[in-house]
């Protein structure tokens, strides 16, 4: 999510540069830390909750857990909510485009592909994000680098896919599912900076409010095609409750925190970490089983990515204050990520594109922060 910068409130101070030490804190890469092991194990919460809970119940869960966190720190910050109808309806498709519809993409996927693999995908959002922007958006021209680092990034997920088998004993649907979940967030991060550049309300109201919203569609939809669990086994029930808790509504807030004290572009470094810790958590939690294209593909991926995210020569990075009361895109998510995903303060861009990889903190998305737009950290 990127766009102009508006004025920032008096109410909210944030450091005047990034990198400046919050008194009596937690150091930021302490909190940094956190948020990766968060939406790194956010794909294996979603895989255990899937073992009790249908997958738009998980959904459903993560989103309601997430919402509690968040409107807990919306009371304690005395944060109102965003005014104006027009405000209300974009957000209701930001939390269809960057929660309800990716959420619930990566819960059905992870019926049938191993958690590694979802988490994987997920960090392919930046490369999503670059395509869909040069049509979406005109400004948005690549370099030579930029170009390059796409081509190199879906060589990436081929390598993962083991695409010269013939993708053997791949579940289609399943990766279909977690790729377009991904493709959402990059859709959902351009809708917001086209639509919400400019709104006055402050980025934790934007995204509880957001991730609010996305509670009431699934709250609506679960229904339609579930039925109430006949019993809540213990670690699926805490694998959801850790899943909207911690990777939707604690992770924005680490996320928030981290891009406000040290900018949008170290703070996007966390996307990086995220495919390789839900690869960890995966193999060594659940025993999910590895080849050697996953890794190796995951590393192509993760280096198109980064060079999708890097600046032309003319658009020299500027050290300026981090500014509150920007809508941003992350998700990391959350797995999204996610992605995110989470609405972050983000520097002011000149006009001119997860893994957080995301994607995303996030998500956020889940989605990598790029520069120049301050895309969100996907999960």
């Amino acid at each position: 999510m990127s766009r102009p910068s508006p004025s920032a409130s008096p109410s909210s101070a944030l450091p005047s540069s990034p990198g400046a030490p919050r008194p009596g804190g937690v150091d930021w890469r302490v909190r940094f830390g956190a948020l990766a092991l968060i939406w790194g194990f956010s794909f294996l919460f979603i895989k255990v909750g899937t073992d009790g809970f249908a997958p738009f119940q998980v959904t459903f869960g993560r989103l309601l857990f997430g919402t509690a966190v968040l409107a807990v720190a919306m009371v304690a910050k005395r944060d109102r909510l965003p005014r104006g109808a027009r405000t209300w309806g974009h957000l209701a498709v930001a939390a269809f485009l960057l929660n309800a519809l990716p959420f619930s993409l990566f819960s059905y996927a992870e019926l049938t592909i191993p958690s590694t693999l979802a988490g994987i995908c997920n960090a392919t959002t930046p490369l999503w994000g670059m395509l869909l922007s040069l049509v979406a958006l005109s400004e948005d021209r690549p370099t030579r680098v930029r170009a390059a680092g796409l081509g190199i990034g879906f060589i990436g997920v081929l390598t993962v896919l083991g695409a010269w088998q013939g993708f053997s004993g791949l579940d289609v649907t399943g990766t279909a599912m977690a790729l377009l979940a991904s493709f959402s967030y990059a859709v959902g991060w351009i809708y917001v900076r086209r639509t919400l550049a400019g709104t006055d309300a402050s980025n934790l109201s934007l995204a509880g409010t957001q991730v609010g919203l996305a509670t009431v569609q699934l709250a609506i939809i679960t229904p339609l095609f579930t039925s109430w669990p006949e019993r809540f086994e213990i670690m699926p029930l805490l694998s959801v409750v850790a899943l909207g808790a911690l990777g939707t509504g604690a992770a924005m807030l680490l996320q928030y925190g981290v891009v406000a004290e040290v900018g949008p572009t170290t703070a996007s470094m966390v996307t990086y970490f995220i495919p390789v810790i839900a690869t960890a958590a995966g193999v060594a939690v659940l025993g999910e089983g590895l080849t050697w294209n996953t890794p190796v593909g995951a590393v192509i991926v993760l280096a198109g990515a980064a060079l999708t995210q890097t600046r032309g020569p003319r658009r020299a990075a500027r050290r300026e204050p981090v500014r509150d009361h920007v809508p941003t895109a992350t998700p990391a998510g959350t797995p999204a990520g996610t992605p995110t995903p989470a609405m972050t303060p983000a520097t002011p861009s000149t006009p001119a594109a997860p893994s957080t990889p995301a994607a995303s903190t996030a998500t956020t998305a889940p989605v990598g922060a790029d520069p120049d737009r301050s895309r969100p950290v996907a999960q």
